[in-house]
């Protein structure tokens, strides 16, 4: 017998707090159909001062309960929430397509990626050697006497999650820093992003029932509304939150860390602030698939039209070797359809560096149609305009890309080394070319989190090994990830305990070690001790 479809989350536009519904705000706002500009029903209300305060206060007293549950118990519940996602995906991408016109296979393929992170990291704690736990047992005959210390990774305490606009779900109230968070145990405050609030608010439902089915305590995780940025700023700088998570502009990142270490007690804000992910295509790529290479760069920076925080923004080719690349390129964008921009903001921002960066434009697409619509354009500069102009550089959010024609090497590495910060770097071309271009790899390394040779930066997969970061201003802490396994040592931080009793430590740094995890014990790593 199949199971039953589940059941609708009738939408309330109310804040959830520590498993409640809210009900003070009365300061209404709406979602809107990007493809048409219609508002949508129903009005959500923003949290009020004092609903944050209870939010930040229920979520302060969960983290002291919270001390005593094992990694399995937190495993339970992310896959519990994983499971519910999965249930309502139908649910979700519906909403989630009236308020992001994304299509179809993409909110598909979002909702797998929500589920599959939060099942990640539930498979993290529940082995639970991410602790890092490290063991140095006395030594009475040592001059001085070498004292009993473990030391192992543990919970911040609250954590401020900021939903983005471009990821409903994945980057959103129950997307990676959020599961990155409740997996190392601190409890979680979303701030939903007002772009799509009906799909937060069934997201924050199907979290809140999970959490209230495990037992564990309902302030693990809250829910708060709001149309602006009072809610934000003020999470921020309550002294109850412990660190911030947020993904979404520089100028967004950038006032969320200048809060932060305005507070009396500055705290960690990790900030994903954009990207324009530089491009280089090298001599031998050119020459053997140009036109190839033109085609697949059209199909990256338009993905999602061209809303992706990892968009090859600017691309770098050799002016000599690139006539059929150039010619492919131009070709491919004035063929190109118009898309629908995610908010009225990022449309009009996009407009705005259109007319700004109006004289690089060689190429355009369709017209751009009712709604928060944009034209797919092309700029086009060379390597030495290019350096005399640094603010060509920065990131235009929406289905735009540079391309710098550059004249040799030693123009581009100049350019390379003049680069800020960026989540990714892409190398197409030959074994042969990146012989040629070691030099090339080495400054890259220093300037993103993420080298990639001979694909697309716009896919991100989520695993053990991704590092979804880079220099700032890319990120606030370029030491750091969103994406992956590693996002969890975001909201821990190393606590040493010397010369306490068995019976006093954690499972994790007991003798007998009886979660059977992998340590440091005196120097060297085990599972057996």
């Amino acid at each position: 017998m199949s199971n039953p479809t589940p059941a609708k989350h009738e939408l309330v536009g109310r804040s959830l707090i520590a498993g409640q519904v809210a009900a003070e705000g009365s300061s209404k706002f709406y979602g809107y159909h990007p493809g048409d500009g219609r508002e949508l029903q129903p009005a959500f209300f923003s949290a009020t001062g004092n609903e944050v305060d209870q939010a930040v206060a229920a979520a302060s007293e969960a983290f002291v309960a919270l001390a005593a549950a094992s990694g399995k118990e937190r495993g339970l519940l992310l896959r519990s929430i994983a499971d519910g996602i999965d249930a309502a995906a139908a649910e979700l991408i519906e909403r989630a397509h009236l308020e992001t016109a994304l299509p179809l296979p993409r909110l598909t393929g979002e909702v797998a990626r929500t589920s599959g992170q939060l099942r990640l990291f539930a498979s993290v704690v529940e082995e639970g050697s991410w602790v890092m736990a490290r063991i140095d047992t006395a030594d009475a005959t040592r001059t001085p006497p070498k004292p009993d210390v473990r030391s192992m990774l543990r919970p911040l305490g609250p954590v401020a999650v900021f939903g983005a606009s471009n990821f409903p779900l994945a980057f959103s109230v129950a997307g990676g820093d959020t599961a990155s968070a409740l997996a190392a145990g601190n409890p979680v405050i979303v701030k939903a992003h007002p772009a799509h609030p009906g799909t937060s608010e069934i997201v924050g439902r199907i979290i809140t029932e999970a959490v209230q089915a495990s037992g564990l305590p309902a302030g693990y995780f809250s829910l708060l509304f709001d149309s602006g940025y009072e809610v934000g700023a003020a999470l921020v700088q309550h002294p109850g939150i412990r660190a911030v998570g947020f993904t979404g502009s520089f100028r967004g990142g950038r006032s969320l860390m200048d809060l932060a270490a305005k507070r009396h007690d500055p705290i960690p804000v990790y900030a994903e602030m954009g990207s324009t992910n530089p491009v280089f295509i090298l001599p031998g790529a050119l020459a053997e698939r140009g036109e190839e290479l033109a085609t697949g760069l059209h199909a990256s920076f338009t993905l999602g039209g061209g809303q992706f925080c990892t968009k090859p923004g600017i691309v770098f080719a050799l002016a000599s070797h690139s006539k059929a690349f150039v010619e492919r390129l131009r070709s491919v964008t004035q063929s190109g359809p118009s898309f629908s921009l995610l908010t009225s903001g990022i449309a009009s921002a996009y407009e705005k560096a259109q007319v700004q960066r109006g004289q690089q434009r060689t190429a355009a697409g369709a017209a751009a149609g009712e709604g928060f619509s944009a034209q797919t354009v092309l700029l086009e500069t060379t390597g030495s305009e290019f350096l005399a102009d640094p603010a060509s550089a920065e990131e235009i959010f929406g289905p735009t890309m540079l391309l710098v024609n550059y004249s040799g090497e030693d123009e581009m590495l100049q350019a390379v080394r003049g680069l800020e910060g960026h989540l990714t770097a892409t190398i197409l071309g030959t074994e042969q070319d990146l012989r040629e271009h070691s030099e090339l790899l080495r400054v890259l390394e220093t300037k993103v989190g993420r080298v990639i040779f001979n694909g697309f930066p716009t896919g991100v997969e989520v695993c053990h090994a991704m590092v979804h970061g880079g220099p700032y201003p890319a990120t606030s802490d370029g030491r750091s990830t969103s994406v992956g396994s590693q996002a969890i040592f975001r909201f821990v931080r190393p606590v040493a305990y010397q010369g306490l009793p068995q019976s006093a430590l954690e499972p994790a740094l007991q003798d007998d070690n009886p979660l059977g995890i992998v340590r440091l014990w005196n120097g060297v790593w085990s599972g057996h001790q």
